[in-house]
Protein backbone atom coordinates (compact mmCIF):
# COMPACT_ATOMS: atom_id res chain seq x y z
CA UNK A 1 0.00 0.00 0.00
CA UNK A 2 1.27 3.26 -1.11
CA UNK A 3 2.55 5.18 2.37
CA UNK A 4 1.87 8.66 0.82
CA UNK A 5 -1.84 8.14 0.89
CA UNK A 6 -1.68 7.58 4.88
CA UNK A 7 -3.04 10.31 6.91
CA UNK A 8 -3.59 11.26 10.54
CA UNK A 9 -6.65 12.61 12.42
CA UNK A 10 -7.25 13.42 16.08
CA UNK A 11 -10.63 12.16 16.18
CA UNK A 12 -13.44 13.69 19.08
CA UNK A 13 -11.99 11.52 21.69
CA UNK A 14 -8.74 13.27 21.22
CA UNK A 15 -6.86 9.36 20.27
CA UNK A 16 -4.77 10.03 17.28
CA UNK A 17 -5.62 7.91 14.11
CA UNK A 18 -3.47 6.63 11.21
CA UNK A 19 -5.68 5.67 8.04
CA UNK A 20 -4.80 5.16 4.41
CA UNK A 21 -7.28 7.03 2.14
CA UNK A 22 -7.70 7.18 -1.89
CA UNK A 23 -10.52 9.10 -3.35
CA UNK A 24 -12.76 7.34 -5.41
CA UNK A 25 -13.54 7.83 -9.02
CA UNK A 26 -16.58 10.00 -10.70
CA UNK A 27 -19.26 8.26 -8.85
CA UNK A 28 -17.43 4.96 -7.11
CA UNK A 29 -18.54 4.65 -3.79
CA UNK A 30 -16.00 4.59 -0.73
CA UNK A 31 -15.18 1.03 1.01
CA UNK A 32 -14.23 1.25 4.60
CA UNK A 33 -11.92 -1.77 5.70
CA UNK A 34 -11.68 -2.58 9.24
CA UNK A 35 -9.26 -5.14 10.25
CA UNK A 36 -9.10 -7.48 13.21
CA UNK A 37 -6.44 -8.86 15.63
CA UNK A 38 -3.79 -8.77 15.25
CA UNK A 39 -3.39 -6.85 12.38
CA UNK A 40 -3.24 -3.27 10.64
CA UNK A 41 -4.45 -1.39 7.72
CA UNK A 42 -1.79 -2.81 5.31
CA UNK A 43 -3.39 -6.32 6.40
CA UNK A 44 -6.17 -5.33 3.71
CA UNK A 45 -3.44 -4.55 0.87
CA UNK A 46 -4.63 -7.29 -1.64
CA UNK A 47 -8.15 -6.00 -1.27
CA UNK A 48 -7.29 -2.09 -0.74
CA UNK A 49 -4.85 -2.56 -4.00
CA UNK A 50 -7.70 -4.33 -5.55
CA UNK A 51 -10.52 -1.92 -5.37
CA UNK A 52 -8.57 0.67 -5.89
CA UNK A 53 -7.52 0.07 -9.21
CA UNK A 54 -11.19 -0.75 -9.95
CA UNK A 55 -11.77 3.32 -8.87
CA UNK A 56 -13.32 2.71 -5.75
CA UNK A 57 -12.52 4.98 -2.74
CA UNK A 58 -10.77 3.78 0.08
CA UNK A 59 -10.47 4.46 4.02
CA UNK A 60 -8.33 1.85 5.85
CA UNK A 61 -7.60 2.82 9.62
CA UNK A 62 -5.21 1.49 11.45
CA UNK A 63 -7.76 0.42 14.93
CA UNK A 64 -6.95 1.50 18.52
CA UNK A 65 -3.86 0.03 19.95
CA UNK A 66 -2.55 -1.34 16.04
CA UNK A 67 -0.13 0.75 13.82
CA UNK A 68 0.56 4.07 14.00
CA UNK A 69 -2.76 4.70 15.78
CA UNK A 70 -2.37 5.38 19.38
CA UNK A 71 -2.48 2.81 22.25
CA UNK A 72 -4.09 3.64 25.40
CA UNK A 73 -3.33 1.32 28.43
CA UNK A 74 -6.98 1.82 29.77
CA UNK A 75 -9.13 -1.64 28.28
CA UNK A 76 -11.96 1.03 28.61
CA UNK A 77 -11.02 2.95 25.99
CA UNK A 78 -11.60 0.12 23.75
CA UNK A 79 -15.47 -0.07 23.90
CA UNK A 80 -17.37 -0.67 21.04
CA UNK A 81 -19.71 2.07 21.06
CA UNK A 82 -16.53 4.75 21.24
CA UNK A 83 -14.71 2.48 18.29
CA UNK A 84 -17.50 3.41 16.40
CA UNK A 85 -17.57 6.61 16.77
CA UNK A 86 -13.94 7.06 15.96
CA UNK A 87 -14.61 5.36 12.67
CA UNK A 88 -17.19 7.91 11.93
CA UNK A 89 -14.94 10.74 13.00
CA UNK A 90 -12.62 9.53 10.19
CA UNK A 91 -15.60 9.40 7.48
CA UNK A 92 -16.56 12.85 8.39
CA UNK A 93 -12.78 14.22 8.16
CA UNK A 94 -13.38 13.21 4.64
CA UNK A 95 -16.88 14.47 4.09
CA UNK A 96 -17.78 10.54 3.37
CA UNK A 97 -21.43 10.53 3.69
CA UNK A 98 -21.92 7.29 3.01
CA UNK A 99 -19.81 4.02 2.56
CA UNK A 100 -19.60 0.19 2.55
CA UNK A 101 -18.04 -0.99 5.36
CA UNK A 102 -15.82 -4.53 5.32
CA UNK A 103 -14.70 -5.67 8.23
CA UNK A 104 -12.72 -9.72 9.29
CA UNK A 105 -12.18 -10.69 12.47
CA UNK A 106 -12.99 -8.17 15.37
CA UNK A 107 -13.42 -5.75 12.36
CA UNK A 108 -16.10 -7.72 11.73
CA UNK A 109 -17.48 -7.05 15.09
CA UNK A 110 -17.00 -3.59 15.03
CA UNK A 111 -18.88 -3.65 12.22
CA UNK A 112 -21.85 -5.04 13.72
CA UNK A 113 -21.41 -2.10 16.39
CA UNK A 114 -21.01 0.25 13.55
CA UNK A 115 -24.42 -0.75 11.48
CA UNK A 116 -26.30 -0.55 14.97
CA UNK A 117 -25.76 3.05 16.05
CA UNK A 118 -24.73 4.53 12.43
CA UNK A 119 -26.70 2.85 10.02
CA UNK A 120 -27.61 6.26 7.69
CA UNK A 121 -23.43 6.69 7.37
CA UNK A 122 -23.52 2.92 5.25
CA UNK A 123 -25.16 1.61 2.11
CA UNK A 124 -24.44 -2.12 2.88
CA UNK A 125 -22.23 -4.32 5.25
CA UNK A 126 -19.62 -7.16 4.13
CA UNK A 127 -18.48 -9.27 7.28
CA UNK A 128 -15.66 -11.88 6.72
CA UNK A 129 -14.64 -14.86 8.55
CA UNK A 130 -16.77 -13.42 11.81
CA UNK A 131 -20.43 -12.35 10.77
CA UNK A 132 -22.73 -10.70 12.13
CA UNK A 133 -22.49 -10.52 16.02
CA UNK A 134 -25.33 -8.95 17.40
CA UNK A 135 -25.30 -7.46 21.57
CA UNK A 136 -25.58 -9.35 24.45
CA UNK A 137 -26.52 -9.62 27.93
CA UNK A 138 -24.48 -13.09 27.89
CA UNK A 139 -21.53 -13.09 30.25
CA UNK A 140 -18.26 -14.70 28.26
CA UNK A 141 -18.50 -17.34 31.08
CA UNK A 142 -21.64 -18.13 29.57
CA UNK A 143 -20.86 -17.20 25.88
CA UNK A 144 -17.96 -19.64 25.89
CA UNK A 145 -20.61 -22.16 27.92
CA UNK A 146 -22.95 -21.93 25.17
CA UNK A 147 -20.86 -22.19 21.49
CA UNK A 148 -19.10 -24.86 23.30
CA UNK A 149 -21.85 -26.61 23.91
CA UNK A 150 -23.07 -25.70 20.22
CA UNK A 151 -19.82 -27.06 18.69
CA UNK A 152 -19.51 -30.02 20.90
CA UNK A 153 -16.05 -28.81 21.39
CA UNK A 154 -14.17 -25.62 23.88
CA UNK A 155 -13.50 -22.49 20.89
CA UNK A 156 -13.16 -19.52 22.31
CA UNK A 157 -10.81 -20.31 25.58
CA UNK A 158 -8.24 -18.61 24.50
CA UNK A 159 -10.01 -15.13 25.11
CA UNK A 160 -9.66 -16.06 28.55
CA UNK A 161 -5.48 -15.93 28.12
CA UNK A 162 -6.14 -13.04 26.23
CA UNK A 163 -8.48 -11.33 28.96
CA UNK A 164 -5.23 -11.47 31.69
CA UNK A 165 -4.07 -8.29 32.78
CA UNK A 166 -0.42 -9.11 32.31
CA UNK A 167 -0.99 -11.76 29.34
CA UNK A 168 0.86 -9.02 26.59
CA UNK A 169 4.36 -9.22 27.92
CA UNK A 170 3.94 -13.22 27.84
CA UNK A 171 3.17 -13.47 24.77
CA UNK A 172 5.40 -10.52 23.59
CA UNK A 173 8.69 -12.74 25.75
CA UNK A 174 7.73 -15.74 23.56
CA UNK A 175 5.94 -13.64 19.98
CA UNK A 176 7.35 -15.84 17.46
CA UNK A 177 5.18 -18.93 19.60
CA UNK A 178 2.36 -16.37 19.73
CA UNK A 179 2.67 -16.04 15.92
CA UNK A 180 3.05 -19.18 14.61
CA UNK A 181 0.05 -20.62 16.04
CA UNK A 182 -2.17 -17.86 15.16
CA UNK A 183 -1.11 -17.94 11.05
CA UNK A 184 -0.39 -21.95 11.70
CA UNK A 185 -0.02 -24.31 8.60
CA UNK A 186 -2.12 -27.17 10.36
CA UNK A 187 -5.76 -25.65 11.33
CA UNK A 188 -6.00 -28.93 13.38
CA UNK A 189 -3.56 -27.94 15.69
CA UNK A 190 -5.01 -24.43 15.79
CA UNK A 191 -8.46 -25.93 16.67
CA UNK A 192 -6.94 -28.23 19.46
CA UNK A 193 -4.77 -25.13 21.05
CA UNK A 194 -6.55 -22.30 20.92
CA UNK A 195 -9.94 -23.61 21.93
CA UNK A 196 -9.69 -25.47 25.28
CA UNK A 197 -8.56 -22.85 28.16
CA UNK A 198 -5.28 -22.65 28.85
CA UNK A 199 -4.34 -23.98 26.00
CA UNK A 200 -2.66 -21.03 24.13
CA UNK A 201 -1.45 -20.08 27.35
CA UNK A 202 0.57 -23.48 27.76
CA UNK A 203 1.92 -23.48 24.27
CA UNK A 204 2.97 -19.65 24.35
CA UNK A 205 4.60 -20.24 27.57
CA UNK A 206 6.63 -23.31 26.55
CA UNK A 207 7.74 -21.13 23.63
CA UNK A 208 6.48 -23.75 21.22
CA UNK A 209 6.70 -23.03 17.64
CA UNK A 210 5.07 -24.83 14.14
CA UNK A 211 4.92 -24.33 10.78
CA UNK A 212 3.62 -20.72 9.33
CA UNK A 213 0.86 -21.05 6.11
CA UNK A 214 2.75 -21.25 3.19
CA UNK A 215 0.40 -18.41 1.48
CA UNK A 216 2.35 -15.43 3.64
CA UNK A 217 5.68 -14.85 1.93
CA UNK A 218 9.03 -14.22 4.53
CA UNK A 219 9.17 -10.47 3.41
CA UNK A 220 5.14 -10.43 4.66
CA UNK A 221 5.79 -12.21 7.97
CA UNK A 222 8.57 -9.88 8.61
CA UNK A 223 7.30 -6.91 8.06
CA UNK A 224 3.78 -7.93 10.00
CA UNK A 225 6.05 -9.41 13.16
CA UNK A 226 7.86 -6.09 13.17
CA UNK A 227 4.90 -3.73 13.34
CA UNK A 228 2.84 -5.43 16.08
CA UNK A 229 6.22 -5.76 18.25
CA UNK A 230 6.83 -1.87 17.86
CA UNK A 231 3.48 -1.64 19.19
CA UNK A 232 3.26 -4.43 21.25
CA UNK A 233 0.29 -6.19 22.28
CA UNK A 234 -1.02 -4.27 25.05
CA UNK A 235 -3.53 -2.56 22.78
CA UNK A 236 -4.52 -5.60 20.56
CA UNK A 237 -5.37 -7.31 23.81
CA UNK A 238 -7.78 -4.55 25.42
CA UNK A 239 -10.11 -5.32 22.51
CA UNK A 240 -10.76 -8.45 24.20
CA UNK A 241 -10.49 -7.77 27.76
CA UNK A 242 -13.80 -5.34 27.34
CA UNK A 243 -15.46 -8.65 26.23
CA UNK A 244 -14.61 -10.65 29.35
CA UNK A 245 -14.83 -7.87 31.84
CA UNK A 246 -18.42 -7.55 30.71
CA UNK A 247 -17.68 -4.05 29.85
CA UNK A 248 -19.19 -4.81 26.83
CA UNK A 249 -22.83 -5.49 28.46
CA UNK A 250 -23.33 -2.43 29.98
CA UNK A 251 -21.54 -0.69 27.00
CA UNK A 252 -24.50 -1.72 24.34
CA UNK A 253 -27.27 -1.78 26.53
CA UNK A 254 -28.64 1.39 25.10
CA UNK A 255 -29.38 -0.71 21.97
CA UNK A 256 -33.35 -1.30 21.03
CA UNK A 257 -34.05 -4.29 19.69
CA UNK A 258 -34.43 -2.51 16.16
CA UNK A 259 -31.17 -1.02 16.08
CA UNK A 260 -30.43 -4.65 16.52
CA UNK A 261 -31.29 -5.32 12.87
CA UNK A 262 -29.49 -4.38 9.92
CA UNK A 263 -31.88 -3.60 6.85
CA UNK A 264 -28.94 -2.83 4.44
CA UNK A 265 -27.45 -5.36 1.54
CA UNK A 266 -24.82 -8.14 3.72
CA UNK A 267 -22.27 -9.94 2.45
CA UNK A 268 -20.78 -12.81 4.55
CA UNK A 269 -18.15 -14.55 3.17
CA UNK A 270 -17.79 -18.04 5.66
CA UNK A 271 -13.96 -19.97 5.96
CA UNK A 272 -14.84 -23.56 5.92
CA UNK A 273 -11.06 -24.07 7.19
CA UNK A 274 -11.23 -21.87 10.30
CA UNK A 275 -11.51 -24.17 12.98
CA UNK A 276 -12.72 -21.81 15.29
CA UNK A 277 -14.67 -19.11 14.07
CA UNK A 278 -17.24 -21.77 12.56
CA UNK A 279 -19.29 -20.66 8.92
CA UNK A 280 -22.31 -22.04 10.50
CA UNK A 281 -22.29 -19.71 13.29
CA UNK A 282 -21.61 -16.41 11.16
CA UNK A 283 -24.79 -17.61 9.07
CA UNK A 284 -26.64 -17.97 12.09
CA UNK A 285 -25.96 -14.60 13.03
CA UNK A 286 -26.91 -13.46 9.58
CA UNK A 287 -30.31 -15.14 9.30
CA UNK A 288 -31.30 -13.81 12.85
CA UNK A 289 -30.37 -10.59 12.41
CA UNK A 290 -30.33 -9.25 8.77
CA UNK A 291 -33.64 -7.95 7.38
CA UNK A 292 -31.88 -6.40 3.99
CA UNK A 293 -30.67 -8.75 0.88
CA UNK A 294 -27.95 -11.50 2.24
CA UNK A 295 -25.43 -12.57 0.12
CA UNK A 296 -23.45 -15.85 1.85
CA UNK A 297 -20.28 -17.17 -0.03
CA UNK A 298 -18.38 -19.82 1.70
CA UNK A 299 -14.25 -20.29 0.20
CA UNK A 300 -12.54 -23.03 0.79
CA UNK A 301 -10.20 -21.10 3.29
CA UNK A 302 -8.92 -20.85 6.87
CA UNK A 303 -9.06 -17.80 9.10
CA UNK A 304 -7.15 -15.35 6.75
CA UNK A 305 -9.00 -15.98 3.74
CA UNK A 306 -7.86 -11.90 3.09
CA UNK A 307 -5.12 -13.63 1.81
CA UNK A 308 -5.39 -17.01 1.53
CA UNK A 309 -7.97 -16.99 -0.97
CA UNK A 310 -7.20 -12.97 -2.12
CA UNK A 311 -7.86 -13.44 -5.61
CA UNK A 312 -11.52 -15.14 -5.10
CA UNK A 313 -12.53 -13.29 -2.51
CA UNK A 314 -11.87 -9.64 -4.06
CA UNK A 315 -13.95 -10.90 -7.36
CA UNK A 316 -16.71 -12.08 -5.02
CA UNK A 317 -16.72 -9.07 -3.43
CA UNK A 318 -16.89 -7.13 -6.47
CA UNK A 319 -19.64 -8.84 -7.68
CA UNK A 320 -21.42 -8.15 -4.77
CA UNK A 321 -20.44 -4.50 -4.51
CA UNK A 322 -21.41 -4.13 -8.35
CA UNK A 323 -24.49 -5.92 -7.53
CA UNK A 324 -25.75 -2.71 -5.30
Amino acid sequence: MDSSLYKSLTTSRNLKYSYYYSVPVVDKPVILFVHGFPNTANDWRHQVNFFKDQGYGIIAPDMLGYGDTDKPADHSQYTLSALARDVIDILDAEKVDKAIAIGHDWGSILVSRIANYHPDRFLAFAFLAVGYVGHSDATFDQFHAFTAKLATRELFGYWYYFGEEDAHKTIENNFDSFYSLLMADDSALTAATLGPVGGFQTWVESDKKTAIASYLSEEEVKAHKQVLLQGGLQGPLNWYKVRTTGLDIEDGKALTPEQKLVHQPVFFGGATQDEICIPAMGKAGCAQFVKGPLTVKEFNAGHWLIWQVKDELNQALLEWVQGL
